[in-house]
């Protein structure tokens, strides 16, 4: 198993939600979104989903290097994501956020992880709204794909790193 190997994850709508979304169906929690609930603009309230820590904490205890991979573009902003996973038990590591005039998949192709862990972005316009599907081709044979539900969480995925990787 390579011991580095570096996991991307997303962090609004995969692994974090907002707080009024805690205890509702997927289905509410998108709906949520879609007619803007007051509370997902207070980001520093956000809440995991499922059992995200433990799933990454499992992968990271494998050997997995967890990096993240924000939304938010100010450094400021960044504080308030590090300070969300800091409170809830989330394994260290970078969070990555576009500069200005970058996408989402130059980030990742500049980041190069080897899995790149994001939500099918439904309540925000779908695939054109993703990073993978945006990825050039010579990258993507580097980068291993995994879209989970928008809000669903990490708890389908194997607690195996090697399985992950195999998937």
């Amino acid at each position: 198993m390579d011991h580095f190997m570096k996991i991307m994850v997303f962090l609004h709508g995969t692994i974090l939600m907002h707080r009024n979304a805690a205890g509702r169906p997927r289905e509410e929690r998108v709906r949520q979104v879609v007619t803007r609930d007051e509370s997902i603009s207070d980001f520093a309230t956000y809440v995991p989903v499922g059992n995200a820590v433990q799933k990454l904490c499992a992968w990271q205890e494998q050997g997995a290097d967890i990096v993240y991979l924000s939304s938010r573009q100010t450094a400021e902003e960044i504080e308030v994501d590090t300070s969300v996973l800091k409170t809830h038990g989330f394994p260290a590591g970078p969070i990555f956020f576009r500069r200005p005039g970058e996408k989402y998949q130059d980030l990742a192709e500049r980041v190069l992880p080897a899995i790149l862990i994001e939500d099918d972005c439904e309540s925000i316009g779908g695939e054109a709204q993703m990073t993978y599907p945006h990825i050039a081709p010579e990258f993507k044979s580097r980068i291993k794909s995994i879209v989970v539900k928008e809000f669903g969480g990490l708890d389908e995925l194997p607690n195996s790193l090697r399985a992950l990787a195999s998937d």
